[in-house]
């Protein structure tokens, strides 16, 4: 069940775990299947194995619903001892699959 996170950021944000890709518009990163730990209309917060620089353009498809969404990171924070997560502010939807 999805449980409402106050932020202190304008929106509130949904803990859920979705399952996601990462990736950059300039594919200069290899893509990486992640998950997320919450979302909102604006963001998400999303696990990933390796440190993103904050401003960096990335792609998050949501594998749920195919959703295609461009964005920047807003910050990189280790997330244990081998992982990170990061805030990406979503700016816009790119694209929907066919047939979602």
């Amino acid at each position: 069940m999805a449980a409402f996170v106050p932020t202190s950021r304008s929106g509130r944000r949904i803990s859920q775990v979705r399952a996601a890709e990462l990736s950059c518009p300039d594919e200069s990163v290899p893509q990486e299947v992640t998950f997320t730990e919450n979302v909102s209309i604006r963001g998400a917060r999303v696990t990933t194995v390796r440190r993103w620089q904050p401003g960096t353009r990335v792609l998050v498809t949501f594998h749920r619903n195919g959703v295609r969404s461009e964005g920047r990171v807003a910050y990189c924070q280790r997330n244990g001892s081998s992982d990170f997560a990061i805030g990406v502010d979503l700016s816009r939807q790119v694209q929907k699959r066919m047939g979602t």
